[in-house]
């Protein structure tokens, strides 16, 4: 069975399709596909956020537990009512979706390696409870790109 798939970065804003990658596992019963995948061009030399949506088409719930990245460190985040804190694991409901977004749960890169630019991509693997990993390629937008407007319809 494939370990991993790879999700090639899309750098149009083609507001019909969404670019994604997807991990099944027959085991879990989570049916695993991630989209509008992206990280903000950095203003922190070592710090960074990254975003991207994780769609559960199966009939059971599962959990991102961790992600790593060649980039630098990464920890999974949880905003409730404003704060932010480090969390071990988020949950995927079945027939729902993980929104990473800003102002809300999302990914931290810290001690960066190299500050990323906008126009190149950082990868990043996924890992879950019960499926299988992910990796994502997440292109770097401008700092103050927003999503929004190309995902009203979802």
């Amino acid at each position: 069975m494939i370990g991993a798939l790879v999700l090639a970065g899309c750098g149009g804003s083609d507001s019909g399709s969404d670019s994604s990658a997807s991990a099944d596992s027959a085991a879990s019963g989570a049916e695993l596909s991630v989209g509008a995948a992206y990280i903000p061009r950095p203003v922190s030399a070592s710090m960074a956020a990254g975003f991207l949506t994780v769609t559960n088409k199966g009939d059971s719930g599962d959990e991102l537990t961790s992600v790593t990245s060649d980039a630098g460190d990464v920890t999974v985040h949880e905003t409730v009512d404003g704060t932010m804190k480090e969390v071990d694991r988020l949950p995927i409901p079945a027939h729902g979706r993980l929104v990473l977004e800003s102002g809300g749960n999302h990914l931290m890169f810290e001690n960066l390696k190299r500050q990323p630019e906008e126009g190149q991509t950082v990868s990043v693997e996924l890992r879950f409870a019960h499926s299988d990993p992910v990796t994502v390629e997440l292109p770097v937008k401008a700092a103050t790109y927003r999503p929004d407007a190309d995902h009203s319809g979802h």
